[in-house]
């Protein structure tokens, strides 16, 4: 039997939600995708696992697909080298890029996993949104509150993060 092969995407996942009440595979799985803190995101592809990891953390993320302006934002506003040290050019191009937006369009493609590259931070601190949340963090996006896959409109709410 052919397998149906699903496309690369990459997604942007934000924690919007404290847990100190959650359950304790909640919490382990957050760690595992490296959102200990509220208002911290990480930048992850659409593979299975990935997916099950949401769906176990759904009610405390918020999730969806990013544009290439709004990664390359986040590079260059608030991606950190080890040592809390800012992404420079140099070591953009240390590691095989041209620019900030070369390396934006090669993790949206899914050519590189931003997690894997050496000496990066792994999550991105983020703010919280300038006016806030739109509505309830406890609901699903879908039913008015924030919580949940957002697809496109992911990226309204990172730009007011960054």
């Amino acid at each position: 039997m052919a397998q149906k092969t699903e496309e690369c995407k990459s997604l942007v996942v934000v924690k919007i939600r404290g847990t100190v009440r959650a359950q304790k595979e909640t919490r382990e799985t957050l760690e595992f995708l490296h959102l200990v803190h509220t208002n911290h995101a990480v930048l992850i592809d659409s593979r299975a696992a990935y997916k099950g990891m949401l769906q176990r953390v759904n009610s405390y993320i918020t999730y969806g697909e990013p544009t290439k302006e709004t990664v390359a934002l986040m590079l260059q506003k608030r991606a950190r080298l080890a040592g809390e040290k800012k992404l420079t050019d140099e070591y953009i191009q240390k590691i095989g890029y041209k620019s900030i937006d070369d390396l934006a369009d090669a993790i949206v493609s899914c050519k590189v996993q931003y997690q894997k590259l050496p000496d990066v931070e792994p999550r991105f601190k983020l703010h919280p949104p300038s006016k806030g949340y739109k509505g309830k963090v406890k609901k699903g996006f879908n039913s008015g509150g924030e919580a949940g896959y957002r697809g496109e409109a992911i990226n309204d709410l990172v730009k007011r993060m960054v």
